[in-house]
C-alpha cells in the first residue's frame, strides 16, 4: 500500500480543519488541469504536510477519485471543502497561484483545475502533529508518494492511524482492526489492514459524471449544468455510494427516472411509462426515446448493476 504526502497551504488547511467532521469530504486542488494524479489508488492514504514554517503532518483522509473540473462546477459540489470560505475567495487563489505558474486564466469565467476528492478526513491538533518524512525536500512542490510498509513512510502511517485513534472525529470504530501489523514491514501487510471508505455523495456525483464520459446516458447530453448522478437503487434502501449503482442523466429525466415514470431495464434500454402522457397529456419528446439503448462507461465494473435495475423496474418503474 502507498500513500502520498501533499504539501497544503495553512490557511487553506484552518477552513478544512473548521469544517471537519461535520463534513466528511474535501477537494485538494491543483491550479492546473493538465496532468491526472495516478500516485494513488482508491481508498489509500492521503496526508496534509503543512508547508515552512510548520513542516509537519497536520491530518490525512483516503484518497476517492481524480477529477478535471470547472470551477463552478468544483465549488457547486464541494464548497467550502475546497478549502475555502467563498467562491471569490477560491477563485482568487486559483488565479493567484497560476499567475505564479504562468498559466494563463480568464479575467472572467471558468477555467478547469486539478480535484483529488479525500474521503473521511481528519485533522489534528497542533499538539499532535507528525514530523513530516526525513526525506521529503523543500525543492517538492506538489507532494512525493510512499510505501507504508517500511521506513518513513511506515512511521507517519502509524502515526496518523494513532492520533486518529485518540481523536474525537468519530473514527475510532472504524479504525478497530484496521492498523497495520507491526510485526511485519511489507506493504502487502499494511494493504490487507487497509481501511476502504466508500464513496460519499460528493465524490459519487464526480466519479459517476467521469464514468459515463460526461454525458447523458440516454441523450447524450454534454452541457455540465444540465447533468446530474442518480442512484439506480434509492440510498436509503441501499446505503452505498456506488458507480455500479448510479447512472448519469439529463435533470429531467433524472427527475422522472425517481418519480417512476421512466426507467431503465436490465437489458440498458430505456423505458417509458405511459403514465406520462396519461397524467401531463403529453410526453412525445420521451416517448421517442422508449427503447434506445443507453450509454454504457467504459469499464465494466462501472455498468449499472442488473440487480439494482431489476429493483428499480419492480420497485419504483410505474409501468
Amino acid at each position: 500500500m502507498r500513500g502520498f504526502v501533499a504539501n497544503t497551504d495553512h490557511d487553506q488547511w484552518a477552513v478544512l480543519r473548521s469544517i471537519v467532521p461535520a463534513v466528511d469530504e474535501v477537494n485538494h486542488w491543483r491550479p492546473a488541469a493538465e496532468k491526472a494524479f495516478r500516485a494513488l489508488q482508491p481508498g489509500e492514504p492521503f496526508f496534509f504536510k503543512l508547508k515552512a514554517p510548520h513542516n509537519a503532518i497536520a491530518g490525512f483522509g483516503y484518497f476517492a477519485h481524480f477529477s478535471h473540473l470547472p470551477t463552478t462546477l468544483a465549488w457547486e459540489v464541494y464548497g467550502q471543502a475546497n478549502a475555502a470560505a467563498t467562491y471569490a475567495e477560491f477563485r482568487e487563489a486559483l488565479v493567484r497561484l497560476r499567475s505564479r505558474s504562468e498559466i494563463a486564466s480568464p479575467a472572467k469565467g471558468d477555467f478547469s483545475i486539478g480535484c483529488i476528492l479525500i474521503n473521511q478526513p481528519v485533522f489534528f491538533d497542533e499538539a499532535h502533529w507528525v514530523r513530516a518524512p526525513k526525506d521529503f525536500a523543500s525543492a517538492i512542490v506538489q507532494g512525493k508518494d510512499y510505501d507504508l510498509g517500511r521506513g518513513e513512510g511506515r512511521r507517519i502511517w502509524l502515526e496518523c492511524l494513532e492520533r486518529a485513534a485518540t481523536a474525537r472525529t468519530g473514527l475510532e470504530s472504524l479504525l478497530q482492526g484496521h492498523l497495520p501489523d507491526a510485526t511485519h514491514g511489507s506493504s502487502s501487510t499494511a494493504a490487507a489492514s487497509m481501511f476502504r471508505p466508500r464513496l460519499g455523495p460528493r465524490s459519487f456525483r464526480i466519479a459517476v459524471l467521469d464514468a459515463y464520459g460526461r454525458r447523458c446516458a440516454v441523450t447524450g447530453e454534454r452541457a455540465l449544468p444540465a447533468l446530474d448522478a442518480a442512484h439506480i437503487r434509492d440510498f436509503g434502501d441501499a446505503p452505498e455510494h456506488t458507480v455500479s449503482n448510479g447512472m448519469l442523466f439529463r435533470i429531467d429525466i433524472h427527475r422522472l427516472f425517481v418519480a417512476g415514470y421512466v426507467t431503465v431495464t436490465p437489458s440498458h434500454r430505456f423505458a417509458v411509462s405511459r403514465r406520462i402522457r396519461e397524467e401531463f397529456d403529453n410526453g412525445s419528446d420521451y416517448e421517442r426515446l422508449h427503447g434506445a439503448r443507453i450509454r454504457l462507461p467504459e469499464n465494466p465494473a462501472d455498468h449499472p448493476l442488473v440487480e439494482a435495475l431489476w429493483w428499480h423496474n419492480e420497485q419504483r418503474f410505474l409501468g
